[in-house]
């Protein structure tokens, strides 16, 4: 397993011949990534993401490979089936979670709302524009 450390390591660069910029580089080197390192993936995917990040074959040459291509279309289809499977139940866990939270900010907001009106209010909204004086409005 060290053998793979201190082999060169693609950068995101060396992925714009197949990427269209920056962040879809750097989003498609860390899925290699997964996929490399994940030892569920296992078979001609996993060589696939391993030859590509060692720099020792290109992504466009992987993606021109059939072999690849399927395997990579196999597993995403299969990313996908249990991205829908788990989202139902993570989605309403989510929601849960989202309007407590909102409703959380909600009651700070009304609490800093009342402290910030208590005293007085043009202390907040500060100098007007033209300013100098503060003292008369």
């Amino acid at each position: 397993m060290s053998n793979m450390s201190n082999e060169r390591q693609i950068q995101d660069e060396d992925l714009m011949d197949v990427a269209h910029d920056q962040e879809q580089a750097h989003r498609l080197r860390k899925a290699l990534k997964v996929l490399a390192d994940n030892p569920n993936v296992g078979g001609k995917l996993q060589e696939m993401a391993k030859e590509v990040l060692s720099g020792r074959m290109g992504m466009k040459e992987a993606i021109e490979t059939p072999g690849y291509m399927n395997a990579l279309g196999d597993r995403l289809d299969q990313m996908r089936h249990a991205a829908e499977n788990q989202t139902m139940a993570e989605r309403e866990e989510s929601r849960a979670q989202f309007s407590e939270w909102q409703h959380k900010q909600e009651e700070e907001e009304d609490r800093e709302r009342a402290e910030r009106d208590a005293p007085s209010l043009n202390l907040v909204t500060g100098p007007r524009k033209g300013g100098g004086g503060r003292g008369h409005r």
